[in-house]
C-alpha cells in the first residue's frame, strides 16, 4: 500500500478550494499529486494545462508549472508544449465540455498524432460551471438546463473514440475508485504516447439534482453502482441503455510517440545530409 501524500505538489496558498460539496475534482487532483510523488517526477518537469470550467481551477492547488488555457483549447496548448520540449511531463486536466465537446477536435487529433500527453478528463456529464447545459457526454434522456425534458442525443463513448483515434493508453475510472484511480494515473503518466484517463465524476449541484440525486451521497452511490468491470459489463444485455458503463483499461500500447517519430525522421535527414 502506497503512503504517498502528494504534499510536495500541493500549493497550500490555493486553499480553501472552490469546488462544490461532493465534487470529484479534489479527489482526482489529490490522486494526480500522489501519482507524481510515486513516480518521483520533479515538479519543475511537469506542466499542467487546465482549460476553462470547474476542472480548470486545478492550477490553484498545484505546485508545478502550469498554463491556464482558453476554453476548449487545452489540448492545442499541451501539444505545442510537448512538441517544443519533449522532456516535460505534460498533463491536460480538462472537463467533458472543455475536452470533448468544444475541444473534441483537438482531443481526436492529439490522439491521432500520439502526442506524449496525459489527458485527465473529468466527466461530470454537463457544463457544470456555466449553468449545467448538455455536453457531448450527457447520457441519452438525462436532464440538464438545456434538455429539460431529457436529452434526445447520445453521449460520446470517449474511450472507444480515442482508442479508434490511435491513443496509446485509454482507461476509465470513477472519482470513487480510490487506489485504482491513482494506479491508472501512474500508468497513463508512464506511457510514452497519448494517454487518456476519463474519470466519471459527480456534479452534485446541477446534474445530480436534475436527475433524481438530491445530495452528493446519492450521486456517489450512483457512480459506484453504474461502474462495471469488463466481465460484468459483458454479462449484461444492453447495459448502456440502463446507464451502466465499463471501467478499466481499454488500450495499453507502446507505439512510438509523435516526439519519438519526429526525432527519428530528423536524425535520418541529418544522416543523409552528412553522407553527401
Amino acid at each position: 500500500m502506497s503512503h504517498a501524500t502528494g504534499e510536495a505538489y500541493l500549493k497550500r496558498s490555493g486553499l480553501p478550494h472552490l469546488s462544490c460539496a461532493g465534487c470529484g475534482n479534489g479527489i482526482i487532483a489529490g490522486a494526480l499529486m500522489r501519482a507524481f510523488e510515486e513516480l518521483n517526477i520533479p515538479p519543475e518537469k511537469i506542466v499542467v494545462v487546465p482549460g476553462i470550467g470547474c476542472s480548470g481551477t486545478v492550477n490553484r492547488y498545484l505546485n508545478t508549472n502550469y498554463l491556464h488555457s482558453t476554453h476548449g483549447r487545452a489540448l492545442a496548448f499541451a501539444t505545442g508544449i510537448k512538441a517544443a520540449n519533449p522532456d516535460l511531463h505534460v498533463v491536460a486536466f480538462v472537463g467533458d465540455g472543455d475536452g470533448a465537446t468544444i475541444g473534441g477536435n483537438h482531443l481526436i487529433h492529439a490522439a491521432r498524432r500520439n502526442m506524449g500527453i496525459t489527458v485527465v478528463l473529468v466527466n461530470n456529464y454537463n457544463y457544470g460551471m456555466t449553468g449545467g447545459q448538455a455536453s457531448g457526454t450527457t447520457p441519452a434522456e438525462a436532464r440538464t438546463s438545456t434538455t429539460l425534458m431529457g436529452n434526445p442525443e447520445r453521449g460520446f463513448d470517449l474511450c472507444a473514440l480515442i482508442t479508434a483515434a490511435g491513443g496509446n493508453y485509454v482507461a476509465r475510472e470513477t472519482a470513487v475508485a480510490g487506489p485504482r484511480l491513482q494506479k491508472r494515473l501512474k500508468e497513463a503518466l508512464q506511457n510514452p504516447g497519448f494517454s487518456l484517463l476519463e474519470v466519471m465524476s459527480p456534479c452534485t449541484t446541477l446534474f445530480g439534482p436534475r436527475n433524481g440525486m438530491k445530495n452528493p451521497r446519492l450521486m456517489l452511490r450512483w457512480l459506484r453502482e453504474k461502474a462495471l468491470t469488463e466481465a460484468k459489463y459483458n454479462e449484461m444485455e444492453d447495459p448502456q441503455s440502463q446507464g451502466y458503463f465499463r471501467v478499466g483499461v481499454f488500450a495499453d500500447k507502446t507505439n512510438p510517440s509523435f516526439s519519438q517519430r519526429y526525432e527519428t525522421m530528423r536524425q535520418r535527414i541529418l544522416d543523409a545530409a552528412g553522407g553527401k
